[in-house]
């Protein structure tokens, strides 16, 4: 390595560095610990793990620089000479002990990405919002109590990580930042969500788990083009506004943890869903129009007080999982004999008394359980079933 001055500088600081070509892409950047040059400037240096403790100062003099990685070590701080990195567009500092930034950040004009989650924030800088290019922070697991309003000025941004902070609250200035797809507030302490949330219009992804919500506002029927995941598990909900009947774009559903005793009607409208989690409610049954759920692939439905199964079921060709361990079931519908794309099959803990003969009619099926229920017998062909390399557990 060719040593200028300035990388000579960051030797002394850091030690050991290579220098590799710089090849397009982000990813590429944060596979291995170096420098990467284009055209004889440093445009790019990946230092995460490397177990430093203080913010190397000879960082500062790499005013190319474009894309800084320091993830994984034991910094407190960032220096405020930052500013001087005028070029920088991507700042990664997550899994250090950065207990504030320095006011100066918001002077990175060309910043569009900066992560800082898993340090010990607990504010950030009042002029954030001066960071017009921006378009992801992520902030998880800090200890931010609150959030500046000029956070909600950033006009550009796409994504916002703020979960697992104590916030308690949620600004209604939220609505403000309209090109959001993805907004990460799990469990950051929150009662309710502003209505104001309804304006996120290009929202693909919603994660408000693990909080205290009792209730949903209705707006969150105008998040219309959610298609990713909906994230509401570890709430208080006993219900769902009707207005989420219109996010038939969603694929992934989860509703765990929750006080739901029964699903509404409208659920059977959601048919792009591929993946439902229901566990750990109250459900005592399920509405004949979880059948309309024609591409679902996996339903998770432990530990609650089902009875019955609806046979709608039957409609659900694409169904590969089915998990009904713990539920009240006394016996199965026959039409679960028709799904021809069932791999597995989990009813530990039930009330069955007998194994469904019409078992082996499954084609895909691989394992089933049994476990813990009143079986009276075991019937012949479980043995020659279990020599094809399937699994029966009971």
């Amino acid at each position: 390595m060719k040593k200028q001055p300035i990388m000579q500088g960051l030797l002394d600081q850091v030690g050991q560095v290579s220098v590799h070509a710089w090849k397009e892409g982000v990813t590429n950047f944060r596979t291995e610990v170096g420098a990467y040059e284009e055209e004889g400037a440093i445009i790019g240096l990946n230092l995460r793990h490397c177990d430093l403790s203080v913010f190397p100062e000879a960082i500062l003099d790499l005013t190319d620089l474009q894309y800084l990685d320091i993830s994984g070590n034991k910094i407190h701080e960032i220096p405020s000479g930052i500013d001087r990195l005028r070029k920088l567009r991507f700042f990664y500092a997550d899994h250090n002990e950065i207990e504030a930034l320095p006011s100066t950040i918001v002077e990175l004009s060309e910043l569009e990405s900066l992560h800082l989650d898993h340090n010990q924030l607990e504010s950030l800088p009042s002029q954030i919002g001066l960071l017009e290019k921006l378009q992801a922070l992520s902030l998880h697991k800090n200890q931010l109590q609150r959030l500046p309003d000029t956070l909600w000025d950033l006009k550009a941004l796409e994504k916002l990580v703020i979960g697992s902070n104590p916030l308690q609250q949620l600004s209604d200035k939220i609505g403000q930042l309209e090109k959001l797809t993805e907004l990460y507030i799990h469990d950051i302490q929150v009662q309710r969500l502003p209505d104001s949330i309804g304006q996120l219009i290009h929202l693909n992804t919603l994660d408000a788990a693990h909080n205290q919500l009792e209730v949903l506002p209705d707006s969150l029927g105008n998040l219309r083009q959610l298609s990713r995941f909906l994230y509401l598990s570890n709430n208080r909900l006993k219900a769902l506004p009707d207005s989420l009947s219109q996010l038939n774009l969603i694929t992934y559903l989860n509703l765990t943890d929750n006080q739901f005793t029964a699903l509404p009607d409208w659920i059977g409208e959601l048919k792009a869903l591929r993946e439902c989690r229901l566990y750990n409610n109250q459900l005592q049954a399920l509405p004949n129009s979880i059948g309309n759920l024609t591409q679902l692939e996996a339903l998770y439905l432990q530990n609650n007080r089902i009875t019955q199964l609806p046979k709608s079921i039957v409609q659900l060709q694409q169904l590969q999982v089915l998990e009904l361990r713990n539920n009240q079931l006394q016996r199965l519908p026959t039409q679960l004999a028709d799904l021809q794309s069932l791999t597995h099959l989990d009813l530990r803990a039930n009330q069955l008394t007998q194994i469904p003969a019409w078992i082996p009619a499954l084609p895909q099926l691989q394992l089933i359980d049994l476990r813990w229920n009143k079986l009276s017998r075991i019937p012949a062909w479980v043995s020659d079933w279990e020599k094809t390399g399937k699994k029966l557990y009971y």
